[in-house]
């Protein structure tokens, strides 16, 4: 054998030996594919966790469109007059009675009243002591009449409320504002929400004269307007 054919041999087995083994090539491509699968089962379970909370969206949206509370709608009916007089430095003496028609108009939620209290007031200022009234359930449309005597001896007022109540009962009309106030929440079915404060104020013109002792008429429609 020659020199070149020597060398020619020997270059041959050191290209063979240097070259990627064939059972290196799967196992490189066995590895890629394992990750590139793994990678599927995670945007699987995201777009799963995805879907239920979309469905959960949607339930809560149609829950809320069936059982929406509204608020309670309330309405004077009635009033009475029984004492209106005043003393100085001034002080005024009062009882009176006014019926407030309390409604929900929910048809599937109830309404839970408590640490109610209500009161009278004359130009923006109290002339009843603000009166508790007991907690009250209001089912499924369903009404009830509200109508304690208010009312208190020797209660301040200022100059302005005396010569006012004095003046509009020589001119025989009188408005005043009835104040309920409390908390209340909504239940529908085992489901009841927190606790929400509740304002409603109704103005009420009421025909009135010295010699009113009673039932005195509305002169007009009383809705309240209610605040929670």
């Amino acid at each position: 054998m020659g020199e070149g054919e020597a060398k020619a041999e020997h270059a041959a087995k050191a290209d063979h030996k240097n070259a990627p083994s064939a059972s290196s090539t799967p196992e490189s491509y066995s590895k890629e594919g394992g990750g590139g699968g793994g990678g599927g089962a995670l945007r699987a379970i995201c777009g799963a966790i995805f879907t239920v909370l979309i469905l959960l969206g949607i339930i809560a949206l149609i829950l809320w469109l069936v059982y929406r509370p509204h608020k309670p709608r309330l309405t004077v009916v009635g009033a009475a007059i029984y004492d209106l007089n005043f003393t100085a430095p001034p002080l005024i003496s009062t009882s009176v009675q006014f019926s407030v028609l309390a409604r929900n108009p929910n048809r599937r939620v109830s309404i839970h009243y408590d640490k109610l209290s209500m009161y009278v007031t004359y130009k923006n200022q109290i002339i009843t002591p603000p009166l508790p009234l007991p907690p009250l359930r209001l089912g499924h449309k369903s009404t009830v009449v509200i109508a304690p005597v208010l009312g208190g001896n020797g209660i301040p007022v200022s100059p302005e409320v005396a010569n006012g109540l004095k003046n509009d009962e020589a001119y025989g009309v009188v408005l005043m504002r009835v104040v309920i106030l409390g908390r209340l929440r909504w239940k529908a079915g085992a489901i009841k929400t927190g606790r929400y404060g509740f304002y409603a104020r109704c103005d009420v013109w009421l025909r009135f004269n010295p010699s009113s002792n009673g039932q005195v008429p509305l002169l007009a429609h009383s809705t309240c307007k209610v605040d929670v």
